[in-house]
C-alpha cells in the first residue's frame, strides 16, 4: 500500500495503536516473565522505594512491533526531550516492591488501554485533517 503524505501520520498512529494492543495481549495472556515488560516489572517489583518512585519502559514500534527499548528508573524529577521524543510510546509504573504479577498486569494492561485509544484518536484526528 501507498501512502500519500497525508496518510502517513494516521498511518503511524494506527501502527502503533497495533503494535501497543499485541502488546497488551501478550501482558494479559502470558506469564509476565515471558513478557516484553518483564524488565519492567523486575525494575518496579524489586527497586528500593526509598530511592525510586516510578520505573519506565521505553517503546519503540519497529517493523509494526512494540519493542521495549530500555527501563529506567526516575526519582522526582522528568525524563530528558531527547529521551522521550526517540521513542514511540511509554508505559509507567510506581515502584511497589513485593508487587504481585497478577497485579502489575492489571495496572499495565488499563495503561496500555490508555495508550491504544489515544494512538487511535489520535489517528481519526490525522485522517481528518
Amino acid at each position: 500500500m501507498i501512502l500519500d503524505d497525508s496518510d502517513r501520520p494516521a498511518a503511524e498512529y494506527e501502527e502503533l495503536a497495533t503494535a501497543l494492543e499485541d502488546l497488551r495481549e501478550e501482558v494479559a495472556t502470558e506469564q509476565i516473565r515471558d513478557s516484553r515488560l518483564e524488565g519492567l516489572f523486575d525494575e518496579a517489583t524489586t527497586s528500593n522505594p526509598n530511592l525510586w518512585n516510578t520505573v519506565t519502559a521505553f517503546i519503540d514500534v519497529e517493523d509494526g512491533e512494540a519493542v521495549v527499548t530500555e527501563e529506567s528508573k526516575l526519582a522526582q524529577g522528568k525524563w530528558a526531550p531527547e529521551i522521550v521524543d526517540d521513542c514511540d510510546a511509554m508505559v509507567t509504573v510506581d515502584i511497589n516492591y513485593g508487587q504481585m504479577p497478577d497485579d502489575f498486569k492489571y495496572t499495565v494492561v488499563k495503561k496500555l488501554d490508555e495508550k491504544i485509544e489515544t494512538a487511535k484518536t489520535e489517528a481519526a484526528q490525522a485522517r481528518e485533517e
